[in-house]
């Protein structure tokens, strides 16, 4: 069976004879064909990979362009490289390919950060994981698999956004700091009876702000009902406790 990288670089390749005649396909050289295919593949991964870092350098995230850009294209690298770098009866294509996914794994650990009781960097960790199966399928000459995919990928980062807007407006992380000898958590169930809403994933700590401490509230609301204002809760809330400071994280 013929695969698409073989007949592109066998199409080059009869160019290549046409335009000069004593140009001849010798299994021992390295073909045009094959040469322009992999110069396609690095441009492709430039192309989609950058398509999918710019929406996170326009979104603010640490990963951006550049970041999306190197993983991309030196993932695309290494796979021509597991293809065309070594002897055929040598070649391991997919040894490089595992230990690529292996070590972009650790790099998209590296941009999820805790933070105010909650978990960011998830979406970037995983574009930086997507643009590195990318940068393989551009690199082992899956071009179409490649283009799809990155469709996809930006479909889901620019059109999901609303949804997740809606499913998120209902359960909001709030966090407030207040001082340290007002009953937080008590006041905080009197109102969840009084709003008819659930707290979940609360978590509570004492906090040094210069001389004085302050009790920092972290918790989740979920509400079934659609009439629940979220602003007349949070005003509530921060007059009864005397809060300092109160954010919602989710809230859109």
């Amino acid at each position: 069976m013929t695969t698409i990288d073989q007949q592109i670089a066998a199409w080059f390749n009869s160019n290549f004879k046409s335009i000069d005649p004593s140009y001849e396909l010798s299994a021992t050289e390295w073909h045009y064909g094959n040469l322009i295919l992999c110069i396609i593949a690095i441009l492709l991964s430039v192309i989609l990979c950058g398509a999918i870092g710019l929406e996170r350098e326009k979104r603010g995230r640490s990963a951006g362009l550049r970041t999306h850009l190197l993983v991309g294209v030196g993932s695309a690298i290494i796979m021509v490289i597991s293809i065309y770098g070594f002897p055929e009866s040598n070649r391991d294509v997919a040894r490089l390919a595992a230990q690529v996914v292996a070590g972009v794994g650790f790099l998209g650990a590296g941009a999820i950060i805790h933070h105010q009781g909650g978990i960011k960097g998830l979406t970037t960790a995983s574009t930086i994981w997507l643009v590195m199966a990318i940068g393989l399928a551009c690199g082992s000459m899956n071009f179409i698999l490649a283009v799809a995919s990155t469709i996809v990928v930006l479909v889901v980062l620019i059109c999901f956004r609303s949804v997740e807007r809606a499913v998120t407006r209902s359960n909001p992380m709030i966090v407030i700091l207040a001082p340290d000898d007002i009953p937080v958590m008590s006041i905080l169930l009197d109102m969840a009876k009084k709003y008819n809403v659930m707290i979940s994933e609360s978590n509570s700590q004492i906090v040094h702000d210069g001389t004085e401490s302050r009790i920092e509230v972290i918790f989740k609301v979920s509400c079934d009902n659609r009439n629940f204002n979220i602003d007349a809760f949070t005003d509530e809330l921060e007059s009864r406790t005397k809060a300092i400071n109160i954010q919602i994280l989710n809230h859109h």
